[in-house]
């Protein structure tokens, strides 16, 4: 028989700031770093034409800026390749996360880094995040697809790495399709 004191209600995915373990949010960097390292300033020097000597705490930030990213895929407005981009490299082959940069690499170098930007929280459970953001796309890519015509959402859903593979070779490729057909119509209503 079913237990009537347990709540019957349904729990939606978090927001990315839930997802990535406490702290890891943009908006939880105190505001001193922000003005010394924003994104502009560390792109300039990236940029600049002489050789850019990489600090400690730049690599670091590095690491914590590509986690920031994932807070794409709870944007409904992102693009669609840049999400699978994001996805590709959260759920890469187990073999990559020991590799630089890699998704599990980030967590890591963010979570236990005394230059981290964010307050200490050492070893996070990669594929406890994983598994949230997985849980989290349930609800993240449905809001993303609604702007778009049903065939994208279905092609999405169905098909995704048929869409990737097109989004990879030309990332304006469904706006090309959305276009086209406005012009000429679709020729199966």
């Amino acid at each position: 028989m079913l237990n009537q004191s347990v709540s019957q209600q349904v729990t939606h995915p978090s927001p990315i700031g839930n997802v990535l373990p406490t702290g890891f949010s943009s908006w939880n960097l105190p505001s001193q770093y922000v003005a010394e390292k924003s994104d502009d300033a560390v792109l300039e020097r990236v940029f600049d034409d002489d050789a850019v000597e990489w600090s400690e705490q730049d690599v670091v930030y590095l690491h914590w800026r590509l986690l920031m990213e994932v807070d794409q895929l709870a944007d409904a407005t992102a693009p669609l390749d840049e999400k699978f981009d994001i996805l590709r490299w959260v759920f890469t082959e187990p073999e990559k996360d020991d590799k630089p940069f890699s998704f599990v690499s980030c967590l890591r170098v963010v979570g236990c880094s005394p230059l981290s930007p964010v307050p200490y929280c050492g070893f996070v459970d990669a594929e406890e995040v994983r598994d949230r953001i997985w849980h989290s796309l349930k609800t993240w890519f449905p809001a993303s697809l609604e702007r778009y015509p049903d065939w994208v959402g279905y092609a999405v859903i169905h098909n995704p790495q048929w869409i990737e593979a097109r989004l990879a070779k030309n990332p304006q490729w469904i706006n090309e399709q959305i276009k086209r057909m406005s012009v000429t119509g679709d020729l199966f209503t």
